[in-house]
C-alpha cells in the first residue's frame, strides 16, 4: 500500500507548458527572481484516468489520442491556478485540482467524456473534493454517450491511431531521404513532443504520426549535456490501470513512446549543460511543446537525421524558431545547415546573429569581436546611371536623386566582395595586370549611360600600404572605400540566367548583379572575408558564380595567355610626336574612339582603337570656363554624363603647340560642342576663322540661343555689349554667388560658412549620427598628435565632429584631463578638450576636406578683437548672421588665395565675399558701415566702372555713420587708411550647431 500526503491549502498559479497525456500537465511559475527558467512541475488532476497512450511496441487505448488532445488544446500555454490535494511519495506525483479562468478544468474534461473517473482509493483523503460532482458528471456523459462512452458501432476501433514503428520505438527504417523528397519546402503539419535542446525537437508529423526528431535549420543551441542512464527512467512492464489509485504494482507513472525515446540514453558519464543550455530549451519549449507548428524540411545529414525549419504560431502570424533563438542570443549560426536554406533566410540568421553579438546577448556576453577595417552601410540604396567604369570591380553612379549636371551627383561604388585585375599608373610606369583592360571593357560596354539600381553594403579603410603605392606613402595615409551590390535594370541580351544565375526566390535582386556577371565570365575572384568583416548581401550567389567561372577555366582562370595589347599613349609624349602623327588621323574623315577621360569641359582624353594609341582631344573654337572659375565643374560634370566612355566620332583639324588635337566630336550623331553651348557652359571662340570648323553655324545658333535665355555664364549677359568673342575681361566675368549658412563669427570681418545644399554635409551627418561612440581610449593606444583628423566631443551640445589637433600636450599623454587644442572643420569654432573626449575617426565617416569656408566681407575693413570696438563688430556680425534659420547669398567678389594659416584654422582660399540675408535689400557689409562698425578700403588709382559704383554706393552709409558718429567715428574721423589692423584672433567656443 503506497503511503499518501495530506494535500496543501495554498493556491498556486502557473502557465501550462505540456500536456503529456488526458489527465497531467506540466506546469512552470510565471515569475521568477533566480537567473534561468523558472521552476516547473508535473501535476495529475485528481480522481480521474485518461487512457493511456501507446508505449513501445504497443497501441493507444481506445480514445486515448482524443483524450490527450481535448485537454491540450484547453490548457497548453495558458494560465491556471492549481492546488495539490494529495501526492504519493512512493511514485513521486502529486495529485491537484486545475482551474482554467473559473472553470475547474476536471470537470470540464469529465463532461466532455474523455476520462473516466476514479472513486476514493483505500488511503483516506485521496479523492479531489469534488469527487460527488464528478461522478455525477461521468454518469450524465454515459448517458449522452459523449467521448470515450460514445454508442457509435466501431467508434472506439477508429480512434485507436494506426502508429508507424517510429512512433512506438522503432525509428530505424525511417525513410528520412525518402521523406525528405516528398516534402522538401513544403510545410508539414506537426506536434512537437519532446524539446531535446533549444535547436532539437522530436515531432508527430500528422497525419501519418511519423515521430521524428529534427535539427533545427541554420544554427546550434547551447548543449544539454547528457545524464547518466537509470533503472527507474525505463520500466518494461506498467500493467496497473490505476494510475491514480493504489500504487503498489508500479514504481511511476507509464510513459509515451515519445517519452520513452526522450528518457533512453546510452551515456556512461554525465555531462553537464553548456551555458545558457536550459535557457535555450526553456524558450523552445514554452513555445513549442506540445503545440501545433509548421515544419518545412530543408535536408538530411549523413547520418539520415532531418534538418528543417520550424515555424509556431503567435497570435494571427507564424514565428520562425531559428531566428527568434539567434535574435535572443540562445543560438549561433552554423553554415553546414543554412546552407540548405533560401538566402533570403540565411541572410536574416546572419544579421540577427551579427545584431546579438553587438549587443552581448548571452551566449555572446564574453564576445570579443576579432579587429576589422569595414563597417556596415544602412539605408543608403539609391538609383542612377553610370557615369564611368574606373575598373572592373569599381564604377562613378551619377545619383538620380540630386539635379542634373551636378558635380555633387557623382558616387564612386567599388563591387562588393569582389576583386578584379588592377588597371596599373601609366604615370608610375605600372602597366595593367592581365585581364584588367577585358574586364573594364566588358562592363564599359553594358554600364555606361544605363540605369542601374545601388545598394550600398559596407565601407572599408584602406591604408596605401595596401595597395601599390605602399613605399611612397607614409604608413598613416589611407582613405575610406565605400562598397555595394549594383544591379543593371535592362541587361544587355546574352547577360541573363546562363551567365549569372537567377535570383532565388527570396533573393529579391532588383535586377542583373553586375558583381556576379563579371565574377561569372572569369574577370574577378570572390573575397574571402575574416569572420566578423562586412560582405556582400549576395556572397553565395557570388562564390556559385565563381565556381562557374573556374569550371569552365573562363577569363583569369583560364589556362590560355592573357590577351595583350600595346597603347601609345600620346598624352604623355611630345607635342612634336603628336604633330607627327596628324597625317594618320587624316587619313579617315570620321574616326571611332573612345572618350577615356573629361579632363575639362571642352578638353578630353580620347582612345582611338584603330589607330592603337590615346590622344589629348579639344573642340575647335569652343572654350569652357576654366578651373576654379563660376560653372567650370558644371561644364565637365556635364560632358561626364554625356560622353563618359561612350563610343564617339571625332574629325581632326589640327594639332596645337601642346600636341592637343583640334576638331569636332559626335556622340550618336550629336554635335557635343552645340550641346555646351545651349547649355551655356562655352563660348564660341571664331577669331581665327570658322571655315575649318564642322557645324559651325549649329554652334553659333546654340551660342545665341542660350544668350537670349542667359544661361550660366550668359546671366548677366546685355545684347550689344559684348564686342568680341575673345577671352572675357576682369570687367566682365562672370560672379559666383552661393547659397549659406554661417557657422562661426572671428574678429575682423571675418567667418565661416557652409553651402547649403551640399549633400556632403547631410552625409558626414548622417555617418557621426549612426557612430556608437564606446568607452574612453586607452592611454598609450591612441596618440592624437598636432594636424590629425580626429573625432571630438564639442563641450556645449556633446555632439561628435571632426576635429582638426591645433596643439597637443608637450611630452605625450599622462592623463584623461590633458587638454588638446582641436579645430572643428566643419563648422569654424575651436576650443581646448580633454584626451578623454576625442576619439579616432571612424572608418565609416568621410575623410574629405572640412566643409567650412573661411570668409570675409568685401571692401571693408573692421576692426579686430584686439582693436577698439573690435569686440563690438564681431557681436553685431554674430547677431546678424548666426542662427539655424538664416540663409545668406554670397557673392563672391574675390579670391584670396594666399593659403596663410590662422592659428591652426585651416589653409587654402579665402573668399571676400558681399553677404545678403534672404528677403532684405541690404547686404551685411552695408549694414556694418552703417552701424559704424567698420570703414571702407581705400580706393585704388585705377578701379574698374563696377569696383567704383559699388564703393560709392557703400560710402554712402559710411557717411550716414560719420554724420551720426556712430561706433568708430564717435570721437570724429579715425586713423588713415594706410593703417593695417592686426592678424585675426579665433575665438574659442560657439558658433552655429
Amino acid at each position: 500500500m503506497a503511503a499518501t500526503t495530506a494535500g496543501s491549502t495554498l493556491w498556486y498559479k502557473a502557465r501550462v507548458k505540456g500536456v503529456p497525456s488526458g489527465d497531467s500537465l506540466v506546469v512552470a511559475g510565471l515569475n521568477t527572481d533566480r537567473p534561468g527558467p523558472p521552476p516547473e512541475k508535473t501535476i495529475t488532476l485528481a480522481s480521474i484516468i485518461a487512457p493511456r497512450l501507446a508505449r513501445r511496441g504497443g497501441v493507444d487505448e481506445p480514445f486515448a489520442w482524443n483524450s490527450r488532445e481535448y485537454l491540450r488544446k484547453l490548457c497548453i500555454g495558458k494560465e491556471v491556478t492549481f492546488r495539490i490535494e494529495y501526492a504519493v511519495p512512493s511514485i513521486g506525483r502529486e495529485f491537484a485540482t486545475v482551474y482554467l479562468g473559473d472553470k475547474n478544468v476536471a470537470i470540464l474534461v469529465v463532461s466532455e467524456g474523455w476520462v473516466k473517473v476514479r472513486e476514493q482509493g483505500q488511503q483516506k483523503g485521496e479523492a479531489s473534493p469534488f469527487l460527488a460532482e464528478l461522478l455525477r458528471l461521468e454518469e450524465q456523459a454515459k448517458q449522452e454517450g459523449l467521448g470515450r462512452w460514445s454508442k457509435v458501432p466501431g467508434a472506439a476501433e477508429a480512434s485507436i491511431r494506426n502508429l508507424p514503428p517510429s512512433a512506438i520505438g522503432n525509428p530505424s527504417n525511417l525513410d528520412a531521404m525518402g521523406l525528405l523528397a516528398a516534402n522538401k519546402g513544403s510545410p508539414m503539419q506537426g506536434i512537437v513532443e519532446q524539446v531535446r535542446d533549444g535547436s532539437t525537437v522530436r515531432v508527430y508529423l500528422l497525419p501519418d504520426f511519423q515521430f521524428v526528431q529534427v535539427f533545427v535549420a541554420g544554427i546550434q543551441s547551447p548543449s544539454m549535456g547528457r545524464r547518466v542512464a537509470t533503472e527507474t527512467v525505463v520500466e518494461a512492464d506498467l500493467t496497473s490501470d490505476e494510475q491514480n489509485g493504489d500504487a503498489s504494482s508500479e514504481p511511476r507513472a507509464p510513459l509515451t513512446s515519445a517519452q520513452r525515446l526522450t528518457a533512453s540514453s546510452a551515456a556512461a558519464a554525465e555531462v553537464s549543460p553548456d551555458p545558457f543550455g536550459a535557457e535555450a530549451k526553456y524558450f523552445t519549449e514554452v513555445r513549442c511543446l506540445n503545440r501545433d507548428v509548421r515544419i518545412v524540411l530543408e535536408g538530411v545529414d549523413k547520418f539520415s537525421n532531418l534538418i528543417g525549419s520550424v515555424y509556431y504560431p503567435e497570435g494571427e502570424t507564424a514565428k520562425d524558431l531559428a531566428l527568434e533563438l539567434v535574435e535572443n542570443g540562445l543560438a549561433k549560426y552554423v553554415d553546414w545547415s543554412a546552407n540548405m536554406m533560401e538566402e533570403d533566410a540565411k541572410r536574416r540568421l546572419k544579421a540577427a546573429e551579427l545584431q546579438a553579438k553587438k549587443s552581448r546577448l548571452r551566449i555572446w556576453t564574453n564576445y570579443v569581436p576579432p579587429a576589422t577595417n569595414s563597417k556596415a552601410i544602412h539605408d543608403q540604396n539609391f538609383t542612377g546611371k553610370v557615369v564611368e567604369v574606373v575598373s572592373g570591380d569599381c564604377i562613378v553612379v551619377a545619383d538620380d536623386s540630386i539635379p542634373y549636371g551636378s558635380p555633387l551627383a557623382e558616387r564612386r561604388v567599388n563591387l562588393s566582395s569582389i576583386r578584379c585585375p588592377k588597371m596599373g599608373n601609366p604615370r608610375r610606369d605600372e602597366k595593367p595586370a592581365a585581364y584588367a583592360r577585358e574586364a573594364r571593357e566588358f562592363l564599359r560596354t553594358r554600364l555606361i549611360g544605363k540605369q542601374v539600381n545601388v545598394q550600398m553594403e559596407y565601407s572599408r579603410r584602406v591604408t596605401m600600404a595596401d595597395g601599390a603605392m605602399a613605399t611612397a606613402s607614409p604608413a598613416g595615409d589611407s582613405r575610406v572605400m565605400d562598397f555595394g551590390s549594383v544591379f543593371l535594370v535592362s541587361p544587355v541580351k546574352g547577360d541573363d540566367a546562363s551567365t549569372a544565375a537567377p535570383p532565388t526566390t527570396g533573393s529579391q535582386q532588383p535586377g542583373l548583379n553586375v558583381a556576379e556577371l563579371v565574377v561569372s565570365r572569369g574577370f574577378g575572384m570572390v573575397i574571402r572575408h575574416r569572420d566578423f568583416e562586412e560582405r556582400s548581401n549576395y556572397y553565395d550567389a557570388l562564390l556559385a558564380a565563381e565556381s562557374r567561372a573556374i569550371s569552365g577555366k573562363k577569363g583569369i582562370h583560364s589556362a590560355k595567355d592573357p590577351p595583350v595589347m600595346h597603347i601609345q599613349d600620346l598624352t604623355m609624349a611630345s607635342a612634336k610626336k603628336a604633330r607627327d602623327f596628324l597625317p594618320f588621323l587624316h587619313r579617315s574623315r570620321r574616326i571611332p574612339a573612345v572618350v577615356e577621360y573629361v579632363l575639362s569641359g571642352h578638353r578630353f582624353k580620347l582612345l582611338i582603337p584603330k589607330e592603337t594609341c590615346s590622344i589629348a582631344f579639344s573642340f575647335s573654337g569652343v572654350r569652357c570656363p576654366g578651373r576654379d572659375e563660376p560653372y567650370s565643374d558644371e561644364a565637365i560634370a556635364l560632358m561626364r554624363r554625356k560622353i563618359m566612355q561612350r563610343d564617339v566620332e571625332i574629325e581632326v583639324e589640327t594639332v596645337d603647340r601642346t600636341g592637343t588635337f583640334l576638331g569636332s566630336l559626335w556622340e550618336s550623331r550629336t554635335n557635343m560642342a552645340v550641346t555646351l553651348l545651349e547649355a551655356g557652359l562655352a563660348k564660341l571662340q571664331t577669331s581665327f576663322g570658322s571655315d575649318r570648323i564642322a557645324d559651325a553655324h549649329l554652334l553659333e545658333q546654340a551660342e545665341q540661343s542660350a544668350k537670349r535665355q542667359k544661361l550660366k555664364i550668359w546671366e548677366n549677359y546685355v545684347e550689344g555689349e559684348e564686342v568680341s568673342n575673345g577671352p572675357s575681361t576682369t570687367e566682365n566675368k562672370q560672379k559666383e554667388l552661393l547659397q549659406v549658412v554661417v557657422t562661426e563669427v572671428l574678429g575682423g570681418g571675418k567667418f565661416y560658412v557652409q553651402t547649403v545644399g551640399d549633400q556632403r554635409v547631410a552625409s558626414i551627418q548622417q555617418q557621426l549620427a549612426s557612430l556608437n561612440i564606446q568607452e574612453a581610449p586607452v592611454i598609450g593606444a591612441f596618440n592624437p598628435k598636432k594636424g590629425d583628423i580626429v573625432l571630438a566631443q564639442f563641450s556645449v551640445d556633446d555632439s561628435w565632429n571632426r576635429a582638426l589637433i591645433v596643439n597637443a600636450p608637450r611630452g605625450g599623454v599622462e592623463s584623461p584631463k590633458d587638454k588638446f587644442e582641436v579645430f572643428y572643420i566643419d563648422y569654424g569654432n575651436q576650443e581646448e578638450v580633454p584626451y578623454s573626449q576625442l576619439r579616432p575617426l571612424d572608418p565609416s565617416v568621410s575623410t574629405s576636406p572640412g566643409l567650412a569656408q573661411l570668409c570675409s566681407l568685401a571692401f571693408l575693413k573692421v576692426p579686430t578683437l584686439d582693436d577698439e570696438f573690435g569686440h563690438e563688430a564681431a557681436q553685431y556680425l554674430s547677431e546678424q548672421t548666426l542662427g539655424s534659420s538664416l540663409q545668406f547669398k554670397a557673392m563672391i567678389e574675390e579670391k584670396d588665395t594666399s593659403g596663410g594659416k590662422v592659428k591652426g584654422q585651416g589653409t587654402g582660399t579665402i573668399l571676400i565675399v558681399t553677404l545678403v540675408a534672404e528677403k532684405s535689400e541690404l547686404s551685411i557689409n552695408a549694414a556694418m558701415l552703417q552701424e559704424g562698425l567698420a570703414r571702407l578700403e581705400k580706393r585704388k588709382r585705377y578701379e574698374s566702372k563696377e569696383r567704383k559704383s559699388v564703393l560709392d554706393s557703400l560710402e554712402t552709409f559710411q557717411n550716414e555713420a560719420k554724420t551720426a558718429r556712430r561706433g568708430i567715428w564717435h570721437y570724429g574721423d579715425v586713423e588713415s587708411d594706410d593703417e593695417e589692423f592686426p592678424q585675426v584672433t579665433a575665438k574659442k567656443t560657439g558658433g552655429r550647431r
